[in-house]
């Protein structure tokens, strides 16, 4: 298992919420389809699976408060 950097995980989770949830719904259908996003260039595989797990949950609460 590689050293993660939860902190950038993190902030990359933060920046991308700030756009929107449509945005968010965007970036989340985009890695699920295996885009490559400019924002997550510096994480690796097992970083990026974190923030899509990560962004599912977030939207997940949301919709649950719709």
């Amino acid at each position: 298992m590689s050293t993660m950097d939860t902190k950038q995980i993190n902030q990359c989770v933060d920046a991308l919420c700030q756009c929107g949830c449509d945005a968010v719904r965007a970036t989340i259908k985009a890695m699920e389809l295996g885009a490559e996003l400019p924002q997550l260039q510096t994480l690796d595989s097992e970083e990026r699976q974190l923030v899509l797990d990560e962004l599912k949950a977030v939207m997940a609460v949301y919709d649950e408060r719709k």
